[in-house]
């Protein structure tokens, strides 16, 4: 395998790195709540996906509610 016979330079080095960026992803409209969403994912803030409801997401009330009922159980 060859091997270089001089060392690159760092600006030389930053140039060859320069196209190693990241992409923005895509996305789409969520058809329920109007957020972006990306696509052919389950929407992050209603749970929906293709017209149905796949997550249940708790109230911070709820949340709170199960948590008082662990403490008393025990």
């Amino acid at each position: 395998m060859a091997n270089p016979k001089r060392r690159h330079s760092r600006e030389r080095g930053r140039l060859r790195r320069t196209h190693y960026k990241l992409k923005n992803r895509s996305g789409s409209k969520c058809p329920q709540c109007g957020k972006n969403k990306r696509p052919h994912v389950v929407c992050p803030h209603c749970g929906y996906y293709k017209g149905k409801q796949v997550l249940v997401y708790k109230t911070v009330e709820e949340k709170k509610k199960e948590r008082e009922k662990k403490r008393t159980k025990t």
